[in-house]
């Protein structure tokens, strides 16, 4: 095995069909295959419709790779496959076509977490990681810091959402604005003509009193439900709801508490890199807000490029590329695929 493994990663955990083919750092292939717009008329992702988007998806997806990068399944040193948290039904799709590549070609094969892939995946474009580091990742289902000492073995909770994540309660805002799914994009145009100060939206769990117990956790709902009241106030009136002002102070309220709980962490546990992934890392509020705030502490962000932000392959090859290069042992062919994965579990290896 080449001093650099090249690895495949599959990804499958939600209504994206990844296959990403990496060496190393180096990104070879990121193909990708979304049923997002099979979604968007339930306002949200049906989870039958994701897997069965995927089960049509993964053989050409795959192939694309292939000849994105110009290899063989015959070239690849090691298969990585998101075996959680997730969509179960989603999970299977992928989990049993890594199995099935697995096994024909006899490459070993690593179960990884999901969430870990979206720290790993900042490594294809900024270099190796610096550990140790603070890593914020914000999704759909997850806003969560982490501290990581070593991503290959292991990373050490520090705070999580306690209800609503960033990315449902932009989705729902959307939605309650009849601006259509998925939410965080377009609010994030929209509040590019807004004023980011027009209302005066809770910032949850950031009051004195909430330090002791959730100092470095996360809510959104109450905010949603301001927002909701906001709007229903103004249309009882009669009055018109003015789109741009409530998704800018919107976005503003989320990105404040991200950004703020995040440097916070950094400078709590003496740690001067912040990493911060996910779907709602592509915000273009949150990265401005994150860098003016990080540099007045000397903090450094490292943030992929959009495309990287959102569920992808790439990522996921891009972790079992740390695991192999690490010596981590591979996962046993009957692999499970585990809707709740502890974010603890970097990489299934029992």
């Amino acid at each position: 095995m080449p001093d650099e493994p090249l690895v495949l990663g599959i990804e499958t955990s939600c209504d994206e069909t990844g296959v990403g083919i990496v060496r190393g750092h180096t990104l070879l292939a990121d193909a990708l295959a979304s049923s997002v717009e099979q979604h968007a008329r339930f306002g949200g992702v049906v989870p039958e419709v994701a897997s069965r988007a995927h089960l049509e998806a993964i053989v050409p997806t795959m192939q694309r790779a292939f000849d994105d990068a110009g290899v063989t399944l015959a070239d690849i040193d090691a298969i990585a496959v998101t075996s959680g948290p997730g969509l179960a039904g989603a999970l299977l799709v992928g989990v049993a076509a890594a199995k099935g590549y697995a096994l024909a070609a006899e490459k070993p094969l690593y179960g990884v977490n999901h969430l870990a892939a979206h720290v790993a995946v900042d490594t294809l474009e900024h270099g190796p990681l610096p550990e140790p580091a603070i890593a914020m990742l914000v999704s759909g289902g997850h806003s969560s810091l982490l501290l990581v000492d070593d991503l290959a073995n292991g990373v050490t909770p520090l705070g999580a959402t306690i209800d609503d994540a960033a990315g449902e309660a932009f989705d729902k805002v959307a939605r309650l604005l009849g601006l259509g799914f998925p939410g965080g994009p377009v609010i994030d145009r929209r509040a590019r003509a807004g004023d980011p100060a027009a209302i005066a939206f809770p910032r949850g769990l950031t009051a004195s009193k909430d330090q002791a117990a959730h100092r470095f956790d996360f809510s959104f709902s109450g905010l949603k439900t301001a927002v909701a009241r906001w709007v229903e106030a103004r249309e009882r009136d009669g009055e018109p709801v003015p789109v741009a002002d409530v998704s800018a102070s919107f976005q503003e309220a989320v990105c404040d508490v991200l950004t703020a709980k995040a440097i916070d962490a950094c400078r709590a546990n003496g740690v001067e890199t912040l990493v911060i992934g996910g779907g709602v890392a592509a915000n273009s509020r949150l990265r401005v807000l994150a860098e003016q705030r990080a540099e007045k502490h000397g903090i450094r962000v490292r943030v992929p490029r959009p495309a990287l932000c959102t569920d992808n392959g790439a990522m996921v090859a891009a972790l079992g590329s740390r695991l192999v290069a690490a010596g981590v042992a591979p996962s046993r062919l009957d692999l499970p695929a585990d809707s709740a994965m502890s974010l603890t579990t970097v990489s299934v290896t029992e």
